[in-house]
């Protein structure tokens, strides 16, 4: 991936990646805390962090993950509340997988704004659904090595087969068309409305996500660069 040498001292802010399944928000995530020295933070390790440590807030979230229901909004903030507050978290922070929805965004917003971090910058990995679509049944990983190729556009030299150790090539379950369009629509009804939520209040900005992930990486840490 592409690096321009920045360091976390220049953003102090929250960065949120929005996208639909399989546009690569999460890679471009990683990418960005690694280039910016800067933490990555997932809301379900935080989860599974507090209920490992018994904490107050794993307590009360244990029995209701345990009856594999969803943990509430106000539980999943005091978490990240309780995360961002840590040192390592001064300089910025990279939240991968949250908010999903408008009510956590607006509770985000107002922890942000108490903890001096000011407004988020959203950054939106945009593709066509029906890119994501061939990008995501045409992927294929190796059960060896977990080398992942695409039948699309990154296929192996030999059908079906891994060109590092010759391992099987196989489809995940849940890249299979119907399931990825199942995932989109979810997509579409719970997390898509923070697209123009976010847009409102002028603090998104779109990346084309079209294009191979290097490319992708580039726009993302030049628009990083331009803060």
């Amino acid at each position: 991936m592409a690096s321009t040498g920045s360091n976390s001292t220049a953003l102090k802010r929250a960065l949120i990646f929005l996208g639909p399944p399989g546009a690569g928000k999460g890679t471009q995530a990683k990418v960005v805390a690694e280039v910016h020295k800067l933490p990555h933070l997932s809301t379900g390790d935080m989860l599974r962090d507090h209920v490992g440590r018994g904490t107050q807030l794993g307590l009360q979230a244990r029995p209701i993950m345990e009856r594999g229901e969803l943990v509430p909004d106000e539980i999943v903030l005091a978490m990240v509340e309780e995360r961002i507050a840590r040192a390592d978290c001064s300089a910025g922070f990279v939240l991968d997988g949250f908010p999903r929805t408008i009510p956590q965004a607006r509770g985000l917003d107002a922890l942000l704004v108490r903890r001096g971090f000011g407004s988020a910058l959203v950054l939106h990995i945009a593709v066509a659904y029906e890119d994501l679509v061939r990008r995501l049944t045409g992927r294929r990983t190796c059960k060896v090595c977990g080398e992942i190729y695409n039948v699309y556009n990154r296929a192996p030299r030999v059908d079906g087969k891994c060109d590092k150790d010759g391992g099987e090539l196989l489809q995940r379950a849940d890249d299979r068309e119907e399931v990825i369009r199942e995932r989109i629509a979810n997509y579409d009804r719970q997390t898509r409305p923070l697209i123009d939520y976010y847009r409102g209040q002028s603090t998104l900005v779109d990346i084309d996500g079209a294009a191979d992930a290097e490319s992708v990486n580039r726009a993302v840490l030049a628009v990083l660069a331009r803060l």
